[in-house]
């Protein structure tokens, strides 16, 4: 007698998820647009000096010690990319202040990652960053077909763990010795938001964002309860 083996529930769309456009994803707080070099030299006003020199200690790349050194590296590295596409976050009113990237883009298996994050110290703290984070996954789940999103950071590096705990995110596991940083071994948090975790996380990202004046609603505790 064969015994049936378990297998995966059966994915109701077959169809694969619809590539990232390079267009603006327009919020309250923040517009995200493709990463062009015209963008270089507000966005090196906004993270240069060596007391925001923190900022870069887990990502591939930066400090830049010249604005001359930032553009040659988008130019090299982003601009008119499609995987990574990297967007310029510009603050609603004001200046470019920060940056990230839809990538690890795999339209048939309906998933893609957020990562390349990085923001002025200036908005630390403020809506815009919570925003551009959940304009990205509105755009991959409602706008492009994902199941699944990602975010991957260094597990030694606690604020991009807590943001993505605070976003909604799930901890799946640490993959060991995965790359090499700047000379050093990274060992790589994974997380995850799926297709069926969005519509709860969606609307407390947008009761946090859009229905909280007085600012004292915990996006944190209200993904914890």
């Amino acid at each position: 007698m064969t015994s049936e083996l378990p297998l995966g529930k059966p994915v109701s769309v077959p169809d694969p998820a619809l590539r990232p456009e390079p267009r603006e994803l327009a919020g309250t707080y923040v517009t995200l647009t493709p990463i062009t070099l015209d963008d270089i030299s507000a966005l090196y006003a906004a993270t240069r000096g060596t007391e925001n020199d923190w900022m870069w200690t887990y990502l591939p790349y930066g400090p830049f010690d010249s604005e001359t050194a930032m553009r040659v590296w988008a130019e090299e590295t982003f601009v008119g990319g499609a995987d990574p596409m990297l967007f310029t976050a510009t603050q609603v009113g004001g200046s470019p202040v920060g940056a990230g990237a839809m990538m690890n883009i795999v339209p048939e298996h309906q998933r893609l990652e957020i990562g390349h994050i990085w923001f002025a110290p200036s908005v630390h703290g403020m809506p815009v960053i919570t925003e551009a984070n959940y304009l990205w996954m509105k755009e991959a789940f409602d706008g492009l077909g994902y199941r699944r999103v990602e975010w991957k950071c260094d597990s030694l590096n606690a604020r991009s763990f807590a943001a993505a705990k605070r976003l909604g995110f799930t901890f799946e596991g640490i993959f060991r010795n995965h790359i090499v940083v700047k000379g050093r071994n990274r060992e790589t948090a994974w997380l995850s938001i799926t297709d069926a975790e969005w519509p709860d996380r969606k609307a407390k990202l947008e009761r946090w964002l859009y229905e909280n004046p007085d600012g004292k609603l915990s996006l944190r505790a209200m993904n914890q309860a």
